[in-house]
């Protein structure tokens, strides 16, 4: 390229720069949100293919490719002006004609929408949200021809794996082959403080930890569910009763309230649980109650249980005053044995396959599988919501004859 023509990339800050120290073969960072990781993809893709490298470049949302694009023809912006590389707009890409060396970026999310390039340097971005054959099935293969590099760049997300294990299976490694790398967001020296402080009042603890501290986040084995026991399916067959059950925040305002609403189903002869929504939520009693109500109706529900030993009755007054409360009918469950003790026979049901989640509830299901009892953990709003709704659904005796009663 001749050397009048200017290449302008961002100045890295300190922790980008410790990326751009300790490339390998194989990289893999951890990163906070807004830590910039996009940015140093960018300044890395750019030095590559001025080194005449072929850099592909996949991420699963066209917002992601956008970003990553925008940084890529700004840095290359004055010799594709002149004609001395070509761009093409609508495929995002550019390459010195007539040759191997390219950057593309594509949206990617699994091994096919991968498929059909190759590479000698491939950046896989927010490989938590695509699927692991991206990898193992397309992405390694591409880079035999020319022995290519790989980066893979995630932000901690409970409940997703496989960038979890590669980040583990890396840091195991004892070849020297891997560069492991972890920043928070706070390592973004342009961020806002005062914004970053106040995101803890807007993000729950653990994805506070997971998505801006870039921390993994690992299931408790003290923890009354596990994983491997919530089954979760796509569709669910005619509910004859659905419920939905609250627990009331009990501390101060602002604090989550659990609300969960799951229906019974006859399946084989046995009744089965489908847990069919989770709208937990933090507010002012005013927002949660028209939550209530809200998921009440969306879900057709037979009746709303709220747990009345910390602020029940309040609570049931919330819902009913809440615009269309009215004619919601409420129930008042009184807690005479603890969280754990009530949760223990609803994860049995779990064990024995009678409970379903319809979708994935990555909050509802960390808490499941987080929360330790006497731990001094914060109160699992949630589960008590669900145990809730089980219990009406499946551990009521009278409930359990009108449902049977129902299905004859």
């Amino acid at each position: 390229m001749p050397t009048e023509l200017t290449i302008t990339l961002r100045e890295p800050h300190e922790a980008q720069q410790t990326i751009l120290d300790n490339l390998k073969k194989r990289n893999i960072w951890r990163c906070g949100r807004r830590f910039g990781k996009t940015t140093i993809a960018a300044t890395i893709a750019v030095g590559a293919f001025l080194d005449g490298r072929r850099v592909l470049y996949g991420a699963p949302t066209n917002d992601q490719v956008g970003r990553f694009w925008f940084e890529v023809k700004r840095g290359l912006e004055e010799p594709v002006e002149h004609g001395y590389f070509y761009k093409n707009e609508s495929q995002h890409i550019i390459e010195l004609p007539k040759t191997e060396q390219r950057i593309r970026a594509k949206t990617a999310w699994n091994a096919d929408t991968l498929r059909g390039d190759y590479a000698d340097l491939l950046i896989l971005d927010e490989y938590q949200l695509m699927s692991a054959d991206a990898w193992g099935v397309v992405g390694a293969p591409m880079l035999l021809d020319n022995n290519g590099d790989a980066i893979f760049i995630f932000t901690s997300r409970r409940g997703q794996y496989h960038a979890k294990e590669l980040y583990k299976k890396a840091q195991a490694d004892k070849t020297g082959r891997w560069s492991v790398l972890s920043f928070p967001s706070h390592a973004n020296p342009y961020l806002s403080g005062e914004a970053l402080a106040e995101i803890t009042g807007d993000m729950s603890s653990l994805d506070y930890r997971a998505e801006i501290l870039a921390e993994d986040i690992e299931d408790d084995p003290r923890a009354i569910w596990t994983r491997d026991i919530i089954d979760h399916v796509t569709g669910f067959p005619d509910l004859v009763r659905v419920v939905v059950g609250v627990d009331p925040p009990g501390s101060h305002e602002g604090a989550e309230c659990g609300i969960v609403a799951g229906g019974i189903a006859v399946v084989y002869g046995e009744l089965h649980v489908y847990i069919v929504a989770d709208h937990s939520r933090r507010g002012t009693p005013g927002e949660w109650g028209s939550a209530c109500v809200s998921t009440y109706n969306l879900h057709s529900a037979d009746r709303v249980v709220v747990e009345r030993n910390f602020g029940g009755e309040m609570a049931a007054h919330v819902i009913t005053t809440s615009p269309g409360g009215q004619d919601v009918p409420i129930k008042e469950v009184t807690a005479s044995r603890g969280k754990a003790i009530r949760a223990e026979p609803v994860e049995g049901f779990y064990e024995r396959g009678r409970v379903h989640h319809v979708g994935e509830f990555t909050a509802l299901e960390d808490e499941m599988c987080m929360w330790v009892p006497g731990s001094g953990m914060p109160s699992p709003n949630r589960v008590d919501a669900l145990v809730w709704v089980v219990t009406e659904l499946l551990l009521g005796q009278k409930k359990k004859k009108k449902a049977a009663a129902g299905l004859r």
